[in-house]
């Protein structure tokens, strides 16, 4: 597998007087697993569908090793809708086989990955099965194991762990692991902040058409506000009044959760609380991705 680099380089796209995509702009490398985040109606599914040819942008690029994509880079596209794209009424061995050969491989070759995958996604009981009888849950599994079929060196996958139980997500988890690893570039869109925290090298939040945050969760946490847990069991309510840039967002007992403004010291915090008395905890408290997204989010709607 050579590794390669999937651009968007300034897309935009407008359906009459909505604008879907307004300059969206991120890369996805070779052997990374990209988190693709946003509200719903924020643009994740046009941006993926115009990588994949399936919508025109009105302006803007899309790349692969600086070349732009076009039907035969397609075909070395694994994607996954966020809708089922299956045949309903197709066997899952036989849809499977079908898709690899649609995608160039020989018909031995094509059967070989099909029950790899099959196999692979703990699908082999149902292998015969027509997709329609399956549960959502495994139907699922198919719609994975046919952006996989014909080994392809770029992976877009739209909400794939929709409907999953935890031991799909686990399963699901791992392939997408082991294919980065491999040196495939993987994107993905996903609600479960959770998982993409666990995941991803890097994370893109977009809001309103546009990418408004990039880069690793410690990057994002890094650019916002920071948080402090402190104990002080003498210290008396109100005792952080005083303290430029410092906020109070939670408190039980005498255990203290405090926001900081970029920038405040947090030693002139640590200063304030031994004043009190003892100090029983003082630790930093690490937004989790959900928590960023939701900074952005009110960021919208209060703009």
């Amino acid at each position: 597998m050579v590794e390669g680099v999937l651009e968007i380089d300034r897309v935009s796209k407008r359906y009459g007087e909505v604008v879907a995509l307004q300059n969206m702009s991120f890369d996805v490398r070779g052997g990374e697993l990209f988190g693709f985040v946003g509200s719903n109606g924020a643009g994740k599914t046009t941006t993926m569908r115009i990588a994949l040819g399936v919508l025109a942008a009105d302006s803007g690029e899309v790349r692969w090793n600086g070349k732009p994509i076009d039907i035969d880079t397609r075909r070395r596209i694994g994607y996954m809708p966020e809708e089922r794209g299956l045949y309903p009424k197709m066997k899952v061995l036989d849809q499977l086989v079908y898709l690899a050969e649609l995608h160039g491989m020989s018909t031995n070759d094509a059967h070989r990955s099909a029950e790899n995958w099959i196999s692979r996604l703990g699908l082999r009981d149902r292998r015969t099965d027509e997709v329609q009888k399956l549960s959502l849950g495994n139907q699922q599994r198919v719609q994975l194991a046919a952006a996989l079929v014909h080994e392809p060196d770029v992976l877009v996958l739209d909400e794939p762990f929709s409907g999953l139980d935890p031991v799909a997500v686990d399963v699901m988890s791992h392939v997408l692991r082991e294919k980065a690893s491999a040196g495939v570039p993987v994107v993905f869109s996903s609600h479960q902040l959770d998982l993409v925290e666990r995941l991803c090298d890097r994370v893109g939040i977009v809001r309103s058409g546009s990418l408004v945050a990039c880069g690793t969760v410690d990057e994002l946490r890094a650019g916002g506000t920071s948080r402090l847990v402190v104990e002080v069991p003498e210290a008396v309510n109100g005792w952080t009044e005083g303290l430029d840039g410092v906020r109070v967002i939670g408190s039980e007992g005498r255990r203290t959760v405090l926001e900081l403004d970029h920038g405040v010291d947090d030693q002139v915090v640590l200063h304030a609380a031994l004043a009190t008395g003892p100090v029983h905890e003082f630790s930093r408290q690490r937004p989790s991705l959900t928590e960023l997204f939701r900074n952005v989010v009110t960021e919208e709607r209060t703009a």
